[in-house]
């Protein structure tokens, strides 16, 4: 019997990043190993996934009487304002780190990423 295999779902308004690993360099060159990045309040990676985003009440439903059956549409949300490929910087206390299938991540709430960094603006 072969089992589906598995799969890693983002939830709400998060992001699912690939921290930078190895060495970072200092202004005057050094090298540094993460080790001793360790503390500093930012850090940065690599966004693989994102949620769907925050969800968004249903206003329109507020004008119907409760007793009336009618159809449900799918939950609407928020868009996220990050995207697979950006390179966000956010705050490290705000991430929780996750291993999956060998390989760590950080989930990382929207609110905590400070900056967004994308190749191409134009899409």
């Amino acid at each position: 019997m072969e089992f589906p295999k598995k799969q890693l779902l983002v939830v709400g308004d998060r992001v699912l990043i690939t921290p930078e690993e190895g060495e970072e360099r200092t202004r005057v060159g050094l090298y540094l190993p993460a080790s001793a990045m360790e503390g500093q309040p930012v850090q940065a990676g690599l966004i693989v996934a994102t949620g769907p985003g925050e969800p968004m009440p249903d206003f329109s439903s507020l004008d119907e009487e409760p007793w009336k059956t009618s159809k449900r549409e799918q939950t609407r949300h928020r868009p996220m304002q990050a995207r697979i490929g950006d390179t966000a910087i956010f705050f490290r206390k705000a991430a929780v780190e996750i291993t999956f299938e060998g390989r760590k991540y950080l989930v990382v709430p929207l609110a905590a990423i400070l900056v967004l960094v994308r190749e191409d603006l134009t899409t």
